[in-house]
């Protein structure tokens, strides 16, 4: 028999505004880990995930549901793997006036395996009205990255109109270089 949370207890400690259902049994065992994720919404309250059981407050002062935010907390940087694909990306770009920004990264940097989360959470607060991708200088031709002007790792760039706006060199602690790279992208897109 599978492992059960009791979410009565649990739920109405932390959420003492819910009534007791009574009639609803809402509070009953439920299986967890073990069963396909399932969600489960408590009657105008808290919604709960089955597996790996968490619960959500959802409620406004005034006692009606408040609308979740589905926007995604990070968004990894799509891989750029040669430079046709590199132009193709520019050439898209340029068609709709959107702006890029393309991380590039090698997979031994240090800097730049600390800097990739955190980079894909900056990306979430730009998605999807700005892309950004990476590039591995170690599996594309050098003629790219010596066309973008790359010499140090990680280092990245603003494109607009397929050409370099401005860029970031991230040698330094990631929360500075985030901060940064913002600055790059809201005067970026200022000037546009």
């Amino acid at each position: 028999m599978p492992e059960t949370v009791n979410l009565c207890s649990s739920l109405r400690s932390l959420y003492p505004e819910i009534p007791a259902f009574g009639r609803h049994n809402i509070f009953r065992q439920i299986p967890s880990f073990s069963q396909p994720r399932k969600f489960l919404c408590f009657p105008e309250k808290i919604g709960v995930f089955a597996e790996g059981i968490r619960a959500v407050h959802a409620i406004e002062q005034d006692g009606t549901l408040q609308e979740l935010d589905d926007s995604p907390v990070s968004v990894e940087p799509l891989p750029i793997c040669g430079e046709d694909q590199f132009d193709r990306v520019m050439a898209d770009a340029q068609e709709l006036g959107e702006s890029v920004v393309i991380v590039w990264m090698a997979a031994w940097c240090r800097k730049c395996i600390y800097l990739k989360p955190k980079l894909e959470k900056l990306a979430a607060e730009y998605y999807p009205r700005l892309r950004f991708y990476h590039v591995d200088v170690n599996a594309v031709p050098y003629r790219l990255v010596s066309r973008a002007g790359v010499t140090k790792m990680p280092t990245i760039q603003l494109w607009r109109n397929n050409e370099k706006q401005a860029e970031i060199i991230g040698g330094h602690k990631a929360h500075f270089v985030i901060n940064e790279v913002r600055e790059m992208i809201e005067n970026g897109d200022s000037t546009n």
